[in-house]
């Protein structure tokens, strides 16, 4: 089966409603239930259930909760689609940024396109109590699992190995939506399982305090996860640790004000020396299939997806649906129908020689019917649309569902490609490397795209801008524009692009922006807790 850790999440429910209520709202995010210890060994009588609660951690990054009517959805205050994890973080990391606006008016969905978000933002709020229900999770897990918890269920070693094991990916995922959490709103209360369960106010602690925390966290997993791809397709292996670490590195300067570029460079390498290899074309990326056409080769860590076990219009199902509109055909996206909802700037546009795809295949738009630039940011058809995600396998095929209304694309939330970009630059910041190598790393990509060698470049093109740009043409829509911008500093003071700012031709926006506001309902709740300079 496709999604197998997915699948398993629906045995799950008896515990998450009878054991572990995590209650999370826009109130206050970080208010816990008290567990009954009784109802837990009744629970984990069952050697499945701590593997069905791992299943629970990592279906957090592609469900909306429990099911997919909205009456058990992991968090509240928000519509449980626009809840979903990566659909808020496509929000937050790419329509802030020149990849991507949004024709709809919910709520404040245009203030962050606009740069002109505040506190109580309710999508911001969300992306927040979303990244601490994930951390919330996994704390609990850590708990259900100690030694002498599992002393007292009689746990024999065979078990307890697995588990193990199983600890070990749980505290990647932390480590995960902690990365998210301080590259979006800098310092943040760090809680783990020795923290009280229940309500209390935790300190906050700063970026730089959190950075090495994970740093820590992931350095120990690190030794004992499997090698690259020795574990099931979309669960943790030290790969997975090594590209964290990497983007950690990578960012260090920004989050810590220190650079690390030499360690940035030593995980990437050990990224690239894995056995991962770039799928054979470009666009097999993206498709419904991408899990077996030959991009798992290349995707290192897939959010999975999956048409009988999503159910719920987050996720790639939103990639695809709200991307189509206009007089684009939703059948030869695989799908039903089409939302029209996102596109693209021509800031992004201009980044192209050739918009048509017949020279680099990665430019993936739909122009027909659509005009370049937008003087009306509600109407879909101003602004170019874009085709990357499709609910169809390589030959064209619809994916399971039959009726068109839920997708099979896994996300590719880390990719050999990326790794390929990173070393280019960080060689380009002095962070070790040689020219040869990062220049064939950047055609390799290129010679994929173009299908041979005429869109190569030379050592002289090679400059942080244009690494900026060439990440921006091979990885937009995968969540990382928005870092990659404040990386080069060009996300606030200094980048322009349409809408940006609220008018039309866009404007540079305040420095303080590079952060994101810790939402007012915490502020409020948590005595602790200092807002971020600007709000």
């Amino acid at each position: 089966m496709k999604n197998l850790i997915i699948n398993s999440k629906y045995k799950i429910v008896s515990i998450l409603l009878s054991l572990f209520l995590i209650t999370v709202s826009c109130e206050n995010e970080l208010d816990l239930q008290p567990l009954s210890s009784q109802t837990g060994d009744i629970t984990f009588e069952n050697p499945d259930a701590y593997k069905q609660f791992l299943a629970k951690i990592y279906g957090g990054f592609s469900l909306r909760g429990q099911n997919a009517s909205g009456n058990l959805d992991d968090i509240l205050g928000i519509d449980g689609n626009f809840s979903n994890y990566l659909r808020l973080l496509f929000t937050v990391q790419q329509l802030s940024t020149d990849e991507a606006i949004i024709a709809w008016n919910d709520q404040t969905i245009h203030d962050i396109h606009n740069h002109v978000w505040t506190s109580s933002d309710i999508f911001l709020t969300a992306t927040y109590a979303r990244i601490y229900f994930q951390i919330g999770l996994v704390n609990q897990f850590m708990r259900e699992t100690e030694e002498g918890v599992l002393d007292s269920r009689g746990v024999d070693e065979t078990l307890r190995q697995e588990i193990a094991g199983f600890r070990d990916e749980a505290r990647f995922l932390r480590a995960f939506s902690y990365w998210h959490g301080i590259d979006m709103f800098g310092d943040l209360p760090l809680v783990d399982e020795t923290d009280p369960v229940g309500a209390f106010y935790p300190e906050q602690t700063s970026r730089s305090d959190v950075f090495d925390y994970l740093e820590s966290e992931l350095l120990d997993i690190e030794t004992r996860l499997p090698a690259p791809r020795q574990n099931e397709y979309g669960r943790a292996d030290k790969a997975y640790v090594w590209m964290l670490l990497a983007k950690l590195y990578l960012n260090a300067e920004v989050y810590t004000g220190t650079s690390r570029y030499e360690e940035a460079m030593e995980y990437t390498n050990r990224i690239i020396s894995s056995n991962y290899s770039l799928a054979p074309e470009y666009r097999y990326l993206f498709l419904a299939d991408n899990d077996s056409n030959g991009a798992q080769n290349e995707i290192i860590y897939p959010f999975r997806f999956d048409a009988s076990t999503n159910g719920a219009f987050g996720g790639t199902t939103y990639l695809v649906h709200a991307a189509i509109g206009g007089d684009m055909d939703p059948a030869a996206f695989g799908v039903n129908g089409g939302w029209g909802g996102i596109r693209t700037t021509s800031a992004f546009v201009d980044k192209w020689d050739d918009i048509s795809g017949s020279t680099d295949s990665r430019a993936m738009f739909h122009t027909s019917g659509q005009t370049l630039e937008i003087n009306n940011p509600f109407d879909f058809t101003e602004g170019y649309a874009v085709t990357k995600y499709k609910n169809i396998d390589i030959n064209g095929n619809q994916g399971s569902d039959e009726s068109g209304n839920l997708v099979d694309v896994d996300f590719p939330t880390f990719r050999l490609a990326d790794a390929y970009l990173m070393y280019a630059e960080i060689f380009l910041r002095g962070g070790g490397g040689d020219g040869t190598t990062a220049l064939g790393y950047v055609n390799d990509l290129r010679e994929r795209a173009f299908g041979n060698s005429t869109g190569n470049v030379t050592l002289s093109d090679l400059t942080l801008e244009f690494i900026l740009d060439e990440r921006s043409r091979e990885l937009y829509w995968e969540n990382h524009r928005r870092t990659d911008l404040i990386r080069f500093g060009q996300f606030s003071d200094q980048g322009v692009w349409p809408w940006k700012g609220n008018i039309a031709s866009g404007r540079t926006t305040e420095k303080f922006r590079d952060l994101y506001p810790i939402p007012s309902a915490e502020i409020n709740a948590n005595p602790n807790l200092i807002q971020n300079e600007g709000y």
